[in-house]
């Protein structure tokens, strides 16, 4: 994929759990950069005392404007909320792993 298609659709919107079980969404063109940032203390000021971080939720293929609008939504959904949106993924994500091996 070429940078300036990358820099497009090459976004993505993820929800991190702190050591202290709370949960952070930011926005990444590289989430596995953005995880090993954070985690280095060089992330998001309320990881910083909340280390280590690991990813529950990921989103790819998204604009920068799409990405956004979706971390603006997600940061307005309830803690119960944000862990449903977690369960609901990984079931989907399962659910398609069997598929793909069924075939």
């Amino acid at each position: 994929m070429s940078a300036m298609k990358r820099e497009k659709t090459g976004w993505s919107v993820y929800i991190v759990e702190c050591a202290d079980a709370t949960l952070y969404a930011g926005v990444a063109l590289s989430v596995a950069d953005r995880i090993a940032a954070h985690n280095a203390g060089r992330g998001a000021r309320y990881t910083r005392g909340r280390l280590p971080v690991v990813l529950r939720f990921r989103r790819r293929g998204l604009t920068r404007g799409e990405a956004l609008r979706l971390e603006s939504a997600i940061k307005r959904l309830t803690r119960a909320e944000k862990i449903l949106l977690i369960e609901k993924r990984r079931t989907l994500e399962a659910k398609i792993r069997r598929a793909r091996t069924s075939v």
